[in-house]
């Protein structure tokens, strides 16, 4: 890595002064790559003279619906849980000076391993492996809705009332600000979900845990947890049900919440993976078919914000995929009003 280039959201001269001044043992001089980037948080790799390796997050540049972004929450959570059994980055560092880099930021420890994010990555896991990626990734869902909020530390984040009933309003929030002129299926799911909420239960909620968000070692077990923005404290299921709406069965007729590397066939079904959650956790899953719905529709809201940023021309003029992505909006919507 070098600093020869520049990167989006980052100057690497000031990055780098400030990281030889606060993270202890700093070699300088400092690379930086961008290795996960886009319209969720910006990610990058940090490595020093000596070979030690960090990454450092900091928020979107710009053309989001409101969601959370907030550095703070990312690092309340990752200092709560690298204690627990759950595989969390090490958290090294946070700057809440802006006028480092023009937004706040923190750093944390470099996991090797693998991001199984699409079907490209699904592909090259060896079929061997796929149960245990399967497993793994249940079991690491598993511990996490283990953790006791108030012994790590996150009581502070309770919300009253519901959980799942303030999300439904975030998000309905969020697709009425949307470019999506016709809403009537997505808003006939809200008033469905919204007739039919769960009581729940309370634990740390990732809020978007799929393969796509987690680092697999080479034996097919989960290394790390990343991704913390959506993180809350609330329902569990809403997990549950994310994580198998985005997991595609084979021959399945409907589409997943999101891509994933289980498209390509060979990986455990969705059956198994609830079953093994319900074995670890003892949780009662009889209702998990409404977090499934749910699921959907928050994954309609979220294409619909896709659709939003083409058509605005924040990701540039590609008429295809925007027209893809309202498809997506109104398929979605549809098949959680089905599962109803």
């Amino acid at each position: 890595m070098t600093t020869t280039e520049p990167f989006p959201g980052l100057d690497p001269e000031r990055a780098g002064r400030w990281l030889a001044d606060h993270l202890p043992g700093v070699v300088p001089p400092l690379g930086f790559r961008l290795i996960a980037g886009g319209h969720s948080n910006l990610t990058y790799a940090v490595a020093d003279a000596a070979g030690a390796r960090w990454a450092l997050r900091r928020p979107p540049l710009g053309g989001v619906l409101a969601t959370a972004h907030d550095m703070g929450r990312e690092w309340q959570f990752l200092s709560a849980l690298h204690p627990t059994p759950v595989p969390i980055p090490r958290p090294v560092a946070r700057c809440e000076d802006v006028d480092v880099i023009g937004a706040d930021f923190y750093v944390m420890g470099f996991v090797d391993g693998v991001v199984l994010g699409d079907a490209v990555a699904g592909a090259a896991v060896p079929e061997d492996l796929r149960p245990r990626v399967a497993e793994s990734t249940v079991d690491t869902l598993a511990a996490l809705h283990a953790q006791d909020v108030d012994a790590i530390g996150l009581a502070g984040l309770r919300r009253p009332g519901s959980f799942v009933e303030r999300q439904l309003r975030r998000w309905h929030r969020q697709v009425h600000a949307s470019a999506v002129a016709d809403l009537s299926v997505v808003d006939a799911a809200h008033d469905a979900l919204a007739a039919a909420v769960p009581e729940g239960r309370e634990a740390v909620v990732h809020g978007d845990f799929r393969p796509g968000n987690l680092l697999y070692g080479p034996d097919g077990r989960v290394r790390a947890v990343l991704d913390w923005e959506l993180a809350s404290v609330g329902d569990p299921l809403v997990d549950i049900g994310w994580l198998l709406a985005t997991w595609t069965d084979d021959g399945d007729p409907t589409p997943a919440a999101t891509d994933g590397p289980t498209s390509v066939g060979g990986f455990p079904p969705r059956a198994a993976l609830l079953e093994r959650y319900a074995t670890a956790t003892g949780a009662d899953v009889t209702g998990i078919g409404f977090y499934v719905a749910f699921a959907r529709w928050r994954a309609a809201c979220i294409a619909a914000g896709v659709h939003t940023r083409y058509a605005a021309g924040v990701m540039g003029d590609q008429q295809h995929d925007a027209d893809a992505a309202l498809a997506r909006v109104q398929g979605l919507a549809a098949a959680a009003l089905a599962a109803l």
